[in-house]
């Protein structure tokens, strides 16, 4: 579509020209002459008459109408259909006997294991297992010792003592592996039991 050309005023042209002729220089200028000057350009002005202006508004008004604004159409709203929970016979999750329940199973799980922790504490539950070193073994009257290095000191120890800092009870000794169980906590916070070993640390000597 092709824009409305806009309306010229007619009655401009005369007095512009005629302003134009009083600009132009001439022999004996003077106040005279600078007010013909400024009466063309007064009159080329109001060369406009109030019609000419009601015309050109009218043509603004022609083409602020054929201007074509668009707008996105808006996207439908979702519909969200309610839903009705029926619980039944199902366990309410905030409901703390379901926590009781849970607190049973652990309990089954565990099997009632705890460390004594009312037994005296014997001298080499004092050293973590992994600094604990087997060096030999010694028979006394029928049993067998395991001798276990701790800061240059030696250590006899047979079955029923216990080794560690996890309530180790030595279950057997042999020439050359010591077995402890441990009782210690899992991820849950239940004791369970944990078999552990010592193994014979043979000396450079042995090694050639």
């Amino acid at each position: 579509m092709t824009a409305p050309v806009p309306p010229r005023c007619p009655g401009a042209a005369a007095p512009a020209a005629a302003a134009r002729r009083a600009a132009r220089p001439r022999a004996a200028p003077g106040r005279a002459a600078r007010g013909l000057w400024l009466a063309a350009a007064l009159l080329a002005l109001a060369g406009c008459s109030d019609s000419d202006v009601q015309e050109v508004r009218q043509w603004m008004k022609q083409v602020d109408g054929q201007a074509q604004v668009y707008v996105a159409p808006l996207s439908a709203p979702k519909t969200f259909i309610p839903f009705a929970y029926a619980s039944g016979e199902a366990v309410d999750p905030f409901n703390p006997n379901k926590l009781l329940v849970e607190l049973a199973k652990s309990a089954n799980r565990g099997g009632g294991i705890k460390p004594d922790t009312e037994r005296r504490k014997e001298l080499l539950e004092s050293y973590p297992l992994d600094t604990v070193k087997m060096v030999g073994t010694i028979e006394q009257g029928g049993v067998v010792y395991a001798l276990l290095q701790v800061d240059r000191a030696v250590h006899q120890v047979r079955s029923g003592q216990h080794v560690g800092q996890n309530f180790g009870l030595v279950t057997g000794v042999s020439e050359s592996v010591v077995s402890i169980k441990e009782i210690v906590q899992d991820a849950t916070g239940d004791w369970v039991e944990r078999m552990s070993r010592l193994e014979l640390q043979e000396s450079k000597e042995d090694g050639k």
